[in-house]
């Protein structure tokens, strides 16, 4: 399939391009699976979806021009989904994952809409599932973007679940850019994280949700942190898990031996998102297209 130039096309006509090839693709078990992020945190997902599927193809944007999302207006982090989904659409996924949280708590349905018959999956659901699959003493604490964690989608989603459980919320606003320089042991991100996660004394928490595809990235320090045996739910696992459960109940897992590397988008820094790559996936570096938003 011919690669669209998107310097060369407006998401209006972006878009009707894709719908006119939708028209005529069906998904199979070859179509890849589609995932967006607002930066390199959604590497985590596919490393998650590589370790649980290594036969699927991967189309992955980051769109690092605009990194980050959680301190953004509602309306322009739906706008972004928008665009961000066409672009993936243009590679005619059978499948999207949302790997941004600050995307699943608040333009989900953007998202669904502008995928039409392709499956959405958000990772905040499959977070929340998890954390109350888990938890032992029904005592979840949540840390997200600033977004995140203003919508409640979190407490929300797990309170609909088990209304028992409570639930306690930290924005954790700077993990992002710490995420996003690589300084995952870095003097600077254990202050900041011990900032942050003085939160959750004295709530008596079992289980943490890392609310933000970013945050594995800084897991050691996270877990270096905390006080007492907590659980740590990675909703790129949980969401990896599910992926595949949805794959293959619709025939759609594909049955080969190992898939090529990821086809890497970014909207900016190509450069620097190849560094992190490395130092994140400890993998060889596939090629990084770079495309405009």
């Amino acid at each position: 399939m011919e690669i669209l130039s998107y310097s060369d096309l407006t998401f209006k006509s972006l878009k009707s391009t894709i719908f006119s090839a939708l028209q005529h693709h069906k998904t199979t078990p070859e179509s890849p699976i589609g995932i967006f992020d607002s930066g390199v945190g959604g590497l985590t997902v596919v490393r998650a979806i590589q370790a649980e599927m290594p036969a699927e193809r991967i189309i992955y944007f980051g769109d690092t021009a605009r990194v980050p999302y959680g301190t953004k207006s509602p309306a322009t982090i739906r706008k972004y989904a928008h665009e961000d989904t066409a672009i993936l659409m243009s590679h005619l996924p059978k499948i999207i994952i949302v790997a941004c949280n600050t995307v699943s708590a608040l333009a989900l349905d953007v998202v669904e809409k502008a995928a039409g018959s392709i499956p959405v999956i958000g990772v905040l659901r499959a977070g929340a599932d998890l954390a109350v699959q888990v938890t032992r003493n029904k005592h979840v604490g949540v840390i997200g973007t600033q977004a995140t964690v203003s919508s409640n989608a979190y407490a929300d989603a797990i309170t609909r679940l088990d209304a028992n459980i409570e639930v306690v919320s930290k924005a954790c606003p700077l993990f992002v850019p710490l995420a996003e320089e690589g300084f995952t042991e870095h003097a600077a991100t254990r202050l900041i994280a011990s900032d942050y996660l003085a939160a959750f004394d004295g709530h008596d928490i079992d289980t943490l949700v890392l609310g933000c595809t970013h945050y594995p990235i800084l897991r050691k320090v996270i877990t270096d942190t905390l006080h007492g045996d907590i659980r740590i739910i990675d909703s790129a696992e949980a969401v990896a898990g599910r992926t595949r459960e949805l794959l293959a109940d619709a025939g759609l897992l594909c049955t080969g031996k190992h898939a090529p590397p990821p086809h890497l988008l970014v909207s900016d820094l190509p450069q620097k998102f190849s560094m992190l790559y490395k130092l994140f996936m400890e993998s060889d570096l596939p090629d990084v297209e770079l495309v405009e938003v």
